[in-house]
């Protein structure tokens, strides 16, 4: 009889389209990298697109919505058949699902010529084609306990639709974008907090015996709820005093879940290290959060986001998207210099942003942020594409 493992082996067509991480990953990164440099091109007038979209609104869009479900679709695929012990998607089907994508970031970029209405239609397929995969597996494999995770994956879709709405009719206050970083966000204190004092276990016990991460307990429940509350209350009423202070509750909480972790004992391996410092960007950006509503003053309300948005969402996808590939490809579980130095430049992405956040030398700062930025996914592109193009060594 053949196993599931000699199944997956067996598959003869294009590596690229073996299993789900390979294609999502890579393309996400180089959409990662495509995205900020149009946008560094259009900030500088450089550049006109033909996108119905603002710049602004274009910009945040495709990050969001364009470059995260990418890397969610990418985890969900590969996580999916290790859940269900069905085979994973590949081929054809994988094929039409990642041109699902692809059409909805042309969509997007064209939108001026083929209209609004018709490139939301275009770019809501992925996240609904995704959905109905990840369900189908799922059920097929009578793995009913981790349905929750299409919760995400349709908070996602809510988000994107209210998103092309308030664009296309110049309507609301940013509902769409809260609902999409803030349901991102969440799915980090979620995930993050499993995978990351595991991981951080596994390493530690190998290499660096001593003091262990806690394990998941209560306190965990209650960080996780109280984050979930001041992420609800952010997208809801963005500017209220009690948005404030459940962020900045929520921001102290998270910092103490994040030091039961001992990263400060991982410096001596990158892999491992990357994960608490993205980690770290998720307190970090609710405390910056409580700061613009107090002091607006003092901090534009851009610094909370691009906390979240380049700081823990840029960094956990890479960090994720950079150890999931070594494993998956059958590769050694070690940063090598080329992946510490796309690691280096990411978190340089993330240091310069926030100092243009609080006006230090702005457009120096904007443009050295988003350069930094373009290296660090452009070299995951140079570094990663091999080993996701070609068979398992």
């Amino acid at each position: 009889m053949t196993t599931t493992t000699e199944q997956v082996h067996s598959y003869a067509g294009p590596a690229v389209l073996s299993y789900g991480f390979r294609p999502f990953f890579l393309a996400s990164a180089a959409w990662a990298v495509v995205a900020v440099a149009l946008w560094l091109l259009m900030l500088t007038g450089r550049l006109s697109l033909p996108s119905a979209m603002s710049p602004i609104d274009r910009h945040a869009h495709e990050l969001i919505y364009g470059y995260v479900p990418a890397v969610i679709a990418g985890f969900l695929l590969t996580a999916v058949p290790n859940w269900t012990g069905r085979l994973p998607i590949t081929g054809t089907p994988l094929l039409i699902l990642f041109l699902i994508w692809l059409c909805g970031r042309v969509a997007v970029l064209a939108s001026a010529m083929i209209g609004a209405t018709l490139s939301a239609v275009f770019d809501l397929a992925f996240l609904a084609a995704l959905g109905a995969v990840i369900a189908r597996e799922i059920i097929a494999g009578k793995n009913a306990r981790n349905l929750k995770v299409l919760a995400v994956v349709g908070i996602m879709l809510a988000g994107n639709a209210a998103f092309h709405i308030e664009a296309a009719y110049d309507i609301g206050d940013g509902h769409g974008i809260r609902i999409g970083i803030a349901s991102t966000i969440f799915l980090i204190i979620l995930i993050g907090g499993r995978i990351i004092p595991s991981f951080t276990r596994n390493w530690l016990v190998r290499e660096n015996p001593g003091r262990l991460p806690t394990p998941f307990n209560r306190f965990d429940i209650g960080v996780i709820s109280m984050s979930g509350l001041a992420l609800a209350s952010w997208i809801i009423t963005p500017d209220a005093e009690l948005t404030a202070l459940a962020s900045m509750m929520a921001g102290i909480a998270n910092l103490a879940r994040l030091s039961r972790w001992a990263g400060e004992r991982t410096s001596t391996e990158p892999l491992v290290s990357i994960l608490h410092i993205a980690f770290a960007f998720v307190p970090v950006g609710f405390l910056l959060l409580s700061l613009t509503i107090w002091r607006p003053d003092i901090l534009a309300s851009s610094g909370a986001l691009h906390a979240w948005t380049t700081g823990a969402i840029g960094l956990m996808t890479l960090a994720v998207m950079t150890r999931a590939s070594l494993g998956h490809a059958g590769r050694a579980m070690i940063a090598t210099f080329p992946i510490t130095l796309i690691y280096i430049m990411a978190v340089t992405s993330v240091i310069t942003r926030l100092l243009a956040a609080f006006n230090v030398s702005r457009d120096l700062m904007l443009h050295a942020s988003a350069g930094a930025w373009v290296l660090a996914f452009s070299g995951f592109v140079i570094v990663y594409a091999p080993m996701l193009l070609r068979r398992q060594p």
